[in-house]
């Protein structure tokens, strides 16, 4: 094998892995947005709503008012709009409420 096939096997997978970080990020009535260390999810309301973004999952358990309470990696946050929490690794702000959605971005804190 030639060292310049070498060198683009090498590079492969550094090319693919972004790919790959972004196909990771899925869920039920919601869109996400992610890069590397964060992602905007935008939940729908009225539904069920979760999505699988860095490596957790993350779901909308209910909005009362200002706050908005969520279960990121299984545990319960309640943070009010335009503030942010800290909860298990992570740092999750909530960006906006409406009547038909929440839009929330989620960061590893570490």
């Amino acid at each position: 094998m030639t060292s310049s096939v070498r060198r683009k096997l090498a590079v492969l997978p550094l090319i693919l892995l972004p790919l790959g970080a972004l196909a990771a990020c899925d869920g039920e009535n919601t869109k996400t947005d992610c890069n590397t260390n964060s992602c905007t999810v935008t939940f729908d309301r009225g539904v069920d709503a979760s999505a699988s973004i860095l490596g957790v999952k993350a779901e909308l358990v209910d909005v009362k008012g200002e706050n908005v309470t969520l279960k990121i990696a299984g545990q319960r946050v309640t943070v009010p709009v335009g503030d942010g929490q800290q909860s298990d690794g992570f740092d999750v702000s909530v960006q906006s409420v409406t009547d038909d959605h929440v839009v929330v971005k989620i960061s590893h804190n570490g």
